[in-house]
């Protein structure tokens, strides 16, 4: 079995996005979790890839996201990762520049055991269909080096539920 999710993960993410031989993925072995990263690689979920529409190298509204909330990539859900980028694609349609302050108008940052997401605020929706929550019973993931990510951040310690407690901006 996975054996079987490795070559998904490589055919549909590495060799789909093209990675280059020197960011050296590597595919998750039997038994490791997204929190198992060796050292010198993160973890990215193939649902980032598919689903999530994230390209590398990362786009400055990404690293500015990661930069102001702190939490390192690793720790965003795939749910996350579409959020923010159809909130980007929705900017750029409009002939706006997405950022965090943009951002956060319309979503809170969401913590759940150690992992990130983000939730609509109580304004207007902007998706009209919102993307359905990801059913696969288990995360396809890979490790890729670290320098691919150029922002130093930090992986947070897991806790309890939380959310965001701060007035709309």
């Amino acid at each position: 079995m996975a054996e079987e999710e490795a070559v998904v993960v490589e055919e549909v993410v590495v060799q789909g996005q093209k990675f280059p031989d020197e960011w050296d993925a590597l595919y998750s072995a039997e038994g490791q979790t997204a929190a198992d990263a060796p050292p010198g690689y993160i973890t990215l979920f193939a649902n980032f890839f598919g689903e999530g529409n994230f390209r590398l190298p990362a786009t400055n509204f990404m690293l500015a996201i990661l930069h102001f909330y702190a939490f390192h990539i690793s720790q965003l859900i795939p749910m996350g990762m579409v959020r923010i980028r159809n909130f980007e694609f929705i900017c750029r349609s409009q002939g706006l520049e997405p950022s965090v302050a943009r951002l956060r108008v319309f979503y809170q940052l969401i913590r759940n055991m150690g992992f990130y997401s983000f939730a609509l605020r109580n304004v207007k929706k902007i998706l009209i269909n919102p993307p359905k929550i990801f059913h696969e019973r288990k995360m396809k993931f890979l490790f890729i080096r670290e320098e691919v990510m150029p922002i130093a951040v930090i992986f947070c310690p897991s806790g309890k539920t939380e959310k965001e407690d701060t007035p709309i901006p």
